[in-house]
């Protein structure tokens, strides 16, 4: 029987069918949409399907609420502690193909503190960006282009400077074909500035299924501040229903391209804020004609930027571009130098009837790649044989941007791991081989475990230093292998299933070794030997410099003789530094006699410094090695204790940017540190003493000394297990090279954070002026007091002002936070310049700094940023500065061919610094439509 339907029936089920097509639509390969914090699967408005992050071990889930925010998606959020780890989502991708990654963040006070939260975002061991929330109720997108590299990707949250790292929704999108395609992008991502299209009609952005790979098109209508002002006189907005004939998917979408804004005076003008810039970028303008041109009317236009007269040269013709009316044309510049705030015009041409005319615009940052640690791939094997374990699931890299709770990596550009920390983590089987393949390992921490079988072999790890392998069920023989590793300095193995005879080679190098407890285990030779031999003790920082210059007197003096070599071995203790700090031994410091001393510095003849400490002697050597002699004066408890600190530490550490630390002596009741000669003295004498008259330091050597000292503090902060805390920066304890770079000094008060606690308890030492308030009043010395006391030095560098003064600051300041804080909020910036600078720097490098300056003297310490956090900023301002020199000098056309900076290099652009060149083709960075 033949049956018929009615119209509405057959309405109702072509809309079903076209809901059931949305939803497959949205099951494409490569879209994954994870609600953050939510607890289902389900479709959205747009046909999107969104599933829970629940398979994340890590975090809490919160609700929010939040006025005017409808969509599921910000109903829930996960947030994570604010601690020094890394928190990781996974995804699997296809290699060699390009994808969108975007994250939202929606604060909605979700922890109930209103401090609004910062923290990094990164991708793989990429740092993508730093989340800084400034509206509750504002959501925050970010969106990066990549090709993959490798079958999996990992987005991660880390380094929470203020309130907890949280994120609202990870998305990702496959691209097909050659979208995106750019000759840099195995060392390059994108990252995504502006999509804005204009002419829209309201204020909803474009997307998905309109754009069939969810970019998202924000409408030009939003109106934000500096984003898309100085519009000129006569925009008006243009559009068309006729179809626009777009022949690759990688074009904007139809109904981007059925809109437009138009100049019909003769010119479209506007701003607009490029995030993450100043720097070089992928920027391309899209073209459709939509409107009814007679046949002697045309359209022909220029794009005009600021100071950058080559970019003005080519003339846009839709039609003729494009080939006829109604098609795409897409103009654009693959590799160009754009500012942070970006004035741009179309200006039409003398023989144009019609002002010019914009549908759509992308600009993309050039974001460099880090390509991650060495050991990458071989400690993931590790990781895949505990994927159970939680503390196998932090993903990521294993080193950058920061590393995995237990590991510890190096400062290289590519890092290796050097430590390994995974006592009583429940480890069961035999020991992963795969870590004696890293050949980088100084230490390696497995006790506490149910580890079984032999101990392998680590001739692979030349550096290791440290191995403990305690409190395990281990069989077989200690390796006579582990003789031949020329660093190793402790072995711990006692407790075990050992058996057979310890190695000669093991019983004669000078080690602390322990293999008691292991019932099977004996000394060679046939003595029947089985207890273990421990070498070395843990009672404190000082044992090391007691056992050096024990040890030194003994070499020099010689009064006593050990034929026995065990004793030789008990009565010299040599102190284990990672038995007490999870960090390498220290290295013994040189031991000078005072004899060497008193030659170097010609009895002390030429006084270069003094301080409360003591007096600062010029030396040289016999080798013409220039020496700085400090000869301390106080023979008080405190005095010798902050002696034996300052020898004690900087034996262990060395960095660049900290001054070289060369020796000690201690004789004839004296107590002498030697370093290395800084010829151009303290940063100090450059602001406002003697040498100010001589050498004015300009803004940007500035901006470069703090970098220098920046990085010289972070290694104290992060780089040393435990931290360091410096305690008394400040200006006369930076000191400058010949080359006028910066190294940080004085570390006399220093101290070991400790490890696992917020904070240490410690008896206020520091210098009026610098010493962080919430120290003073709690006691509780953390890595932020070092923070406050460089936003001083920060403030010092901006205004040539001291510290502390009763004049300069007026009557109701005496220091300079309190003075500098009053110019600054109140936008009065320049009231604080140091008038030496006579204008010569770029007014908002000046500006990041004060405002980086006022956050790092917060008067509470949670409320400060870290000091990489800082350091970043210091850099991003000597970027800034460097383009606004180039420009001030009129160099453009030399800085074009040499400098990152330049924004008309028409041969090669360099992206990466002065060390390592992109060469191009000169085709590349001319105008082009693809």
């Amino acid at each position: 029987m033949e049956r018929s339907f009615s119209l509405p029936f057959l309405f109702l089920v072509f809309s079903l069918l076209l809901l059931l097509f949305r939803c497959s639509s949205a099951q494409m390969p490569g879209f994954v949409s994870l609600d953050c914090g939510g607890t289902v699967t389900y479709i959205d408005e747009l046909g999107l399907e969104w599933v829970p992050d629940d398979h994340l071990v890590y975090g809490e889930k919160a609700t929010i609420s939040v006025s005017n925010e409808t969509r599921r998606q910000y109903v829930t959020l996960r947030h994570f502690p604010a601690d020094s780890k890394k928190y990781c989502y996974n995804f699997n991708v296809t290699s060699r193909t390009r994808y969108l990654v975007r994250a939202t963040f929606l604060y909605g006070n979700f922890d109930n503190n209103n401090v609004y939260p910062k923290f990094d975002i990164s991708l793989g061991a990429t740092h993508w960006s730093t989340i800084v929330i400034s509206d509750a109720n504002s959501v925050e997108v970010l969106e990066l282009i990549f090709l993959a590299s490798s079958p999996t990707i990992s987005v991660c949250l880390s380094n929470a400077t203020i309130g907890q790292p949280f994120i609202s929704t990870l998305e990702l999108r496959q691209f097909n074909g050659s979208i995106y395609y750019t000759p840099f992008e195995d060392r390059f991502f994108l990252s995504v500035s502006a999509r804005i299209n204009f002419g829209a009609d309201s204020e909803a952005p474009i997307r998905y299924p309109d754009d069939p790979f969810d970019r998202i098109w924000e409408s030009d209508s939003i109106k934000k501040a500096n984003y898309l002002v100085d519009v000129a006189a006569g925009t008006k907005k243009v559009s068309t229903k006729m179809p626009i004939i777009i022949n690759s998917d990688d074009r904007p979408p139809e109904k981007v391209m059925q809109t437009a804004v138009v100049g019909t005076n003769g010119s479209l003008t506007y701003r607009v804020n490029l995030d993450g810039f100043p720097g070089f970028g992928w920027a391309f303008s899209y073209f459709a004609e939509i409107e009814d041109l007679a046949p002697d009317e045309s359209r022909k236009f220029r794009l005009v930027l600021q100071n950058d007269p080559e970019y003005s040269k080519p003339i846009v013709n839709i039609e003729e571009n494009a080939q006829g009316k109604y098609r795409v044309y897409e103009p654009g510049y693959p590799n160009i130098s754009l500012p942070f705030v970006l004035s741009f015009k179309f200006v039409k041409t003398s023989d144009s009837s019609r002002g010019p005319l914009l549908n759509a615009m992308e600009i993309n940052k050039y974001l460099e790649k880090n390509d991650g640690t060495l050991d990458g791939n071989v400690i993931n094997d590790v990781v895949l044989l505990y994927s159970s374990s939680e503390w196998a699931q932090e993903g990521g890299d294993p080193c950058l941007p920061v590393p995995w709770s237990w590991v510890q990596c190096n400062q290289d550009e590519r890092p290796r791991i050097v430590s390994i920390f995974l006592s009583y983590k429940n480890l069961t089987g035999n020991i992963p081989a795969d870590f004696t393949k890293l050949s980088g390992l100084v230490e390696i921490w497995l006790d506490g475990n149910s580890l079984t079988g032999p101990i392998p072999d680590f001739t692979g790890c030349p550096d290791v230093k440290i191995i403990h392998l305690e409190n395990n069920q281990l069989t077989g023989e200690l390796p006579s292998s582990l003789s031949n590793l020329p660093n190793l300095r402790e072995l711990y193995v006692q407790n075990n299933m050992l058996s057979g005879t310890v190695p000669s080679g093991l019983l004669s190098k000078n080690l602390v070794l322990n293999y008691s407890g292991n019932i099977n285990l004996r000394e060679g030779g046939g003595r029947g030997k089985h207890i273990g031999i421990i070498i070395g003790s843990s009672v404190g920082a000082a044992v090391l410099l007691i056992a050096t210059i024990a040890s030194c007197i003994f070499m020099r003096k010689g009064k006593r003789r050990y034929n026995n070599r065990d004793e030789l071995r008990h009565s010299l203790p040599v102190q284990s530094l990672a038995s007490t700090l999870n960090d390498a031994p220290a290295e013994a410091a040189h031991c000078f006699s005072l004899y060497e001393i008193e030659d170097a510095t010609k009895s002390f003849e030429k006084k270069i410094g003094s301080g409360g400490f003591g007096v600062v002697y010029y030396g040289k050597m016999k080798d013409e090695k220039e020496i700085a002699v400090k000869v301390l004066t106080s023979n008080s408890y405190q005095g010798k204790r902050e002696f034996t600190n300052e020898v004690t530490l900087l034996s262990r550490i060395h960095h660049k940017n900290l001054v070289q630390f060369l020796g000690y002596c201690q004789e004839e009741g004296r107590s002498i540190l030697v370093y290395e000669f800084m010829h151009n003295g303290t940063l100090k004498e450059h602001l406002y003493g003697p040498l100010t008259r001589e050498q004015s330091i300009n803004w940007i050597k500035r901006l470069e000394i703090a970098e220098d000292a920046a990085r010289g503090i972070e290694y104290l902060h992060t780089g040393c297990v435990p931290a360091i805390i410096h305690r008394d920066l400040k200006t006369s304890n930076i000191l400058l090279d010949k080359h006028m770079r910066a190294k940080v000094s004085d570390f006399g008060l220093s101290k070991f954070a400790v490890d696992g606690a917020s904070h240490v308890s410690s008896i206020v030492r520091g210098t009026v002026g610098y010493l962080d308030p919430e120290y003073y009043i709690s006691q509780q010395l953390t890595d932020k007091s070092d923070v406050y006391s460089f936003g001083v030095i920060l403030l010092e560098l901006m205004s040539g002002q001291e510290a502390i003064s009763n004049e300069s600051f007026g009557v109701n300041c005496r220091n300079i936070v309190q003075w500098a804080k009053l110019h600054i909020e109140s936008g009065d910036i320049q009231g604080i310049i140091d008038p030496s600078l006579h204008d010569e720097y770029d007014i908002q490098s000046m500006w990041k700094i004060a405002e980086k300056a006022l956050m790092c003297v917060q008067p509470h310490g949670h409320m400060r940023p870290s000091i990489s956090d800082v350091l970043k900023e210091i850099q991003d301002a000597i970027s800034i500065e460097k383009e606004a020199l180039a420009a001030r000098e009129g160099n453009s056309d030399d800085m074009s061919r040499n400098s990152i900076h330049s924004s008309l290099n028409m041969g090669s652009l360099d992206l990466v610094g002065t060390e390592n060149y992109l060469s191009l083709d000169e085709s590349i960075v001319r105008p082009t439509a693809r």
